[in-house]
């Protein structure tokens, strides 16, 4: 598969191969009046938002800082006595600690915030993910600022974090944190809160002892961030990160069916939405002993192995299963088949069902409650193609019959919108994630074969960077939203080598002259003689089939060749 621009390397972008939008970002809006309300921000370049200094600036957004416990009331004292010295203002911040069932009912301590309150787990459910749904739903801070109970927070933490939500609406925004040995017996919360208050939270631990998060190594390769790519959301994994509510509550809240690795899980769907994820250094926190991975890291990937892949797509351990289907699968597809044959749905759906990537959910859209059940004639119905099309497939549990186009699902990486007709090369849904992971791109088009206007080409959405641009303009629709696409994550162009099948002209071609060859090999057959001469003339069919293939493949290469950006008239034509 070639490209109508250069491509960064994949995975991780690093800063020096990106394809920046620079101007062509300003050009790519001409002539729309409408501008999104909030900073279109470059993937997750969040370099042009400009954090205030710390203690320099008036906050006015609220935060409610949510705290699942279960057990251990000596750590979750340090918790709510480093809370107690925040430099945050108390009438913006309120602490809603949700006890999960600890063996022994948990007790709020003296040294605690002015707005702290103590609530069980809600009925119906346990585990971490449940208990951060409770408090949640129990607080009313526009702001949602997790934090585990084994956490001790340095004076600033939560102003900190807070800055960034004053500027962006759609940023997760993660503590930075440092794993410690603790012992109960060394320090007082009536002392936490007093150092923590004078600013000293550094010096209660030893730093040169301490442990590193192991994320601290994918933030610093990527220049905080903020050249990563899509897979950003995979650092976001719990302890300390706020989000704003409205984020929380469209990504769908906590799965608390995930009791571990549910923070992967929840990132990935913030991550669908839209979200830019900042990972914030300017202050830091004590992690009270050892996380789980770190002192049970096998069996904690076996665990969350089959929670954490059948829901997340990008879950690197699903690689290990490449012909499997999960819940949430890699892309969907939709078909329009209104008025087209049984061979034209038969050819585009099968080789996308049969292909190399069975992790598909097919949407066939067509007008099917026209399909009754009266009395009929069998040959001669009206809708017999499309009636012989939802027979065919009606079997397959990864094909779903509509009648109108469904919009993205926010959980799905992307969506791919196929004409009815084309037939895909066994590789093709690889080619397609590929090369948009590849480039990044937020919208990846490709050009039919012998097509120069764009007519029925294939497009593969980047639900993520759909879900933005309707964030920041909720009006815009096609042609627009491309282009709001287009600014936030890019826009490529690819040639269809790898994605569609062989020229069909070339092996009609082929496949004409074989038949011819062996029509002719029935009717002469005799002497060795003949069959010398039948054996020649099917080498010559084949050979011809060969060089028209070849002929067909090179005009495909000068059609992208002398069609390099399409971009503008191309777009135009498929929004109509």
């Amino acid at each position: 598969m070639s490209t109508s621009e250069s491509a960064p390397r994949p995975g991780l972008v690093p800063e020096r191969s990106r394809v920046r939008p620079s101007t062509r970002i300003e050009t790519a809006v001409t002539g729309s009046s409408r501008e999104p309300a909030g900073p279109v921000l470059w993937r997750n370049d969040y370099t042009p938002l400009r954090p205030p200094e710390l203690g320099g600036w008036e906050p006015a957004l609220s935060v409610s800082v949510v705290v699942p416990a279960h057990g251990h009331p000596d750590k979750l004292a340090m918790v709510l006595a480093s809370l107690a010295g925040q430099s945050y203002p108390d009438h913006l911040m309120e602490v809603v600690v949700v006890d999960d069932g600890s063996p022994e009912p948990l007790t709020l301590p003296p040294v605690r915030p002015e707005n702290t309150v103590l609530m069980p787990s809600a009925p119906g459910g346990w585990g971490s993910g449940h208990a951060v749904n409770t408090a949640v739903a129990a607080s009313s801070g526009e702001v949602v600022l997790r934090l585990d109970a084994d956490m001790l927070v340095y004076r600033e933490h939560v102003e900190s974090q807070m800055r960034w939500h004053h500027l962006v609406d759609y940023a997760v925004v993660m503590g930075h944190k440092l794993f410690v040995d603790f012992d109960p017996a060394a320090m007082t919360p009536e002392y936490v809160a007093e150092e923590v208050r004078a600013g000293r939270a550094a010096e209660l631990f030893d730093r040169e002892s301490a442990d590193p998060h192991w994320v601290e190594r994918v933030i610093d390769r990527y220049d905080r961030l903020r050249t990563a790519d899509h897979r950003a959301y995979r650092v976001f994994v719990g302890a300390t990160g706020s989000l704003r509510r409205e984020l929380f509550d469209r990504a769908g809240r906590m799965d608390a069916e995930v009791v571990l690795g549910g923070d992967s899980e929840f990132g990935h769907r913030v991550a669908q939405q839209g979200a830019v994820f900042v990972p914030d250094l300017d202050t830091s926190s004590w992690h009270l002993g050892r996380s789980q991975m770190q002192s049970q890291r096998e069996a904690g990937t076996r665990f969350r192995m089959p929670y954490v892949a059948n829901r997340v797509p990008g879950f690197h351990l699903r690689r290990k299963c490449p012909r499997r289907q999960w819940e949430v699968p890699l892309v969907e597809a939709v078909m329009d088949v209104a008025g087209a044959g049984l061979e034209e749905v038969d050819a585009t759906a099968s080789s996308l069902l049969c292909g190399d990537t069975p992790d598909i959910r097919l949407w066939l859209v067509g007008p099917w409650e026209r399909l009754g059940d009266e009395r009929r004639s069998p040959l001669e119905e009206e809708h017999l193609d499309l009636r012989l099309a939802r027979e065919a497939f009606r079997g397959d549990p990864r094909v779903r019959f509509t009648g109108a186009a469904p919009e993205h699902d926010p959980r799905t990486p992307f969506l791919l919108r196929v004409p009815t007709g084309v037939r895909l090369a066994s590789g093709a849904l690889a080619e397609l994630v590929g090369a948009a992971d590849h480039t990044g791109a937020g919208l990846l088009c490709c050009l039919r074969p012998g097509s120069a206007s764009g007519e029925g080409a294939l497009r593969l959405e980047r639900v993520s960077a759909y879900a933005r641009a309707r964030h920041l303009s909720p009006e815009l629709t096609g042609e627009e939203l491309d282009r709001l696409v287009e600014r936030v994550c890019g826009l490529r162009w690819v040639g269809g080598e790898g994605v569609f099948a062989a020229s069909s002209a070339a092996n009609s071609a082929g496949r004409s002259a074989r038949r011819s060859a062996r029509s002719s090999a029935a009717g002469e057959a005799g002497s060795d003689a003949d069959a010398r001469e039948l054996r020649r003339r099917l080498e010559q069919a084949e050979k011809e089939a060969r060089r028209l293939r070849r002929r067909a493949e090179r005009a495909e290469r000068k059609l992208r060749w002398f069609t390099p950006d399409l971009t503008r008239r191309v777009l135009r034509r498929i929004a109509r």
